[in-house]
């Protein structure tokens, strides 16, 4: 089992057509976010333009999660409004347009991978995925069996568990819990 703390402010920055994108992490190591080689890409960005288009890709699945206001955007064409923390799924080849500035956490699964899924919780978890996500909302500790890491709001914590062993989750607040099995 191998355990990752990725911190917000280690997080590289590259310009997309409406702000930022802080990229936490692609996977695997070797995928290129240019060739869409890439088995999941986990990262944040900013919306700075309204509006903004975002960047399709094709053969994708994404979660997106607004962190500071609520979220107008409209999806082939349907408007729709979201929440703050309110986790918004959709195929990633989409006509996606925003009419929101703000901040957000976005999670792109390959559409190969057929069993993904991700919630926000503070409940204790017992799971055995072969990659756990577990992002942080507020400052907060995440104990894995025991064992606890301290986060900032926005640290993303991911373990890699391959050999699919149980693992126990505790948190002291709310994050977003994500699960992918290949």
């Amino acid at each position: 089992m191998n355990i990752s703390l990725l911190a917000k402010k280690d997080s590289k920055s590259s310009i997309w057509s409406g702000g930022l994108t802080y990229e936490y992490m692609i996977f695997p190591k070797t995928a290129s976010y240019a060739d869409r080689d890439f088995v999941f890409r986990i990262s944040s960005a900013t919306i700075e333009q309204e509006p903004s288009v975002f960047t399709k890709f094709k053969g994708y699945y994404r979660y997106l999660v607004m962190l500071d206001n609520s979220l107008h955007i409209e999806v082939n064409k349907e408007k729709k409004i979201y929440e703050k923390y309110e986790i918004i799924e959709f195929d990633s080849d989409d006509d996606v347009t925003s009419y929101t500035k703000g901040n957000d956490f976005n999670w792109m699964v390959s559409e190969k991978i057929s069993h993904h899924k991700l919630k926000i919780t503070n409940s204790n978890q017992n799971c055995n995925a072969q990659i756990i996500i577990l992002y942080s909302l507020y400052t907060t500790v995440i104990k894995i069996n025991e064992k606890p890491y301290h986060l900032n709001p926005y640290d993303l914590l991911v373990i890699e568990n391959q050999k699919k062993e149980n693992i126990m989750i505790h948190f002291s607040d709310e994050c977003l819990f994500g699960i992918l099995d290949f």
